[in-house]
């Protein structure tokens, strides 16, 4: 069963589009943004902006940021459980594409974890405070990127759905 299921689709394709994006923006952009911290961090052109408030204001960051995590999970469930087919015969072409959009709004707000961090780096000088908030990023990049065994369970979901009739409003 399993290889007639590989040779009706290709999953592999379907999975590197949403990958590659994902990591561009939740591995590739927060590196790059890190290493401007750490350049700006060790030339000291950084300096505490909000004082003794620090201490706060990262728990008060920390709890945006475990939010946006807490969303992001959240979404992902929702967001794949709603029908990504338009027809029965583009099958493959709309879960592929549909893939790739929700995946790009579920990897946007993981991204918008870093934000966290980058800001308080601003705020505060504080470098290690900033990877704190990337290393969260990146936690739930990889809890939420495709994979093949749940991108073949989530097809075999979406073939029930339109083999029901039950198809994505245009």
């Amino acid at each position: 069963m399993n290889n007639i299921f590989d040779e009706d689709y290709d999953l592999s394709r379907i999975i590197v589009r949403p990958l590659y994006f994902g990591m561009m923006v939740n591995i590739i952009g927060p590196m790059l943004l890190l290493a401007l911290c750490y350049y700006l961090n060790n030339s000291q052109q950084v300096a505490n902006k909000v004082g003794e408030l620090r201490t706060t204001l990262f728990y008060v960051f920390a709890a945006g940021a475990l939010i946006e995590a807490g969303a992001a999970l959240w979404l992902r469930q929702r967001m794949f459980r709603m029908p990504m087919i338009r027809r029965l015969e583009t099958f493959e072409e709309d879960f592929s594409d549909e893939l790739l959009k929700r995946s790009r709004i579920v990897f946007m707000v993981i991204a918008s974890i870093c934000i966290w961090g980058f800001l308080f780096f601003f705020l505060t000088g504080l470098f290690l405070e900033a990877v704190a908030f990337v290393i969260l990023s990146f936690i739930v990049f990889q809890l939420v990127r495709p994979r093949y065994g749940s991108t073949r369970k989530l097809v075999v979901a979406q073939e029930k759905l339109a083999r029901s009739g039950v198809f994505m409003r245009e």
